[in-house]
């Protein structure tokens, strides 16, 4: 597993780079959860260890939270770490970067590990209950089964034309 201050570092230094700006925070921790679960998706593993929070506007973690607040985000990720998952990376990238930051608040908000955390809370009370790593894979199981289908209607020309399936 890679350091998540390493992973936080690399998004926000190459949000820099291909945006021009710097990432804000919402963003930030939405492109860390849409990462974790990326990894699960294409590896089956966790690519970091550390413990997303349910907070009102989708997964947190609280660690990153304090370092980007006094700009502390300045942890190399490794040449070594950043070939192993670029596919993850370039993948979120692709999906979401560009997306603005309450777009990906509500793309979090329908995940199973964020709604199961939260449950017994309402859609914007504030909280700061743990997300399951569990409820995590959870939801990347889910998203591996609809890509998979996804492929079999493309193959079967049942995805074609008006018709169109989209999946993240």
């Amino acid at each position: 597993m890679v350091d998540v201050v390493s992973i936080a570092s690399y998004i926000s230094e190459r949000y820099m780079k291909e945006y021009g700006e710097r990432i804000d925070e919402m963003k930030l921790h939405k492109l860390l959860y849409l990462t974790q679960r990326e990894c699960l998706i294409k590896t089956g593993e966790p690519m970091f260890e550390a413990t997303f929070h349910a907070w009102k506007y989708g997964p947190v973690l609280p660690e990153i939270r304090q370092l980007y607040k006094v700009d502390g985000l300045k942890s190399e990720l490794t040449k070594e770490a950043q070939e192993q998952y670029k596919e993850v990376f370039d993948y979120v990238f692709a999906e979401y970067a560009h997306k603005r930051s309450f777009v990906l608040s509500n793309i979090t908000h329908g995940e199973y590990s964020w709604l199961h955390a939260r449950e017994g809370y309402g859609k914007y009370e504030d909280s700061d209950v743990p997300m399951l790593l569990e409820d995590i894979k959870k939801d990347a199981d889910y998203f591996r089964q609809r890509r998979i289908m996804l492929r079999i209607l493309e193959k079967s020309g049942l995805n074609k034309g008006k018709n169109r399936i989209y999946v993240v």
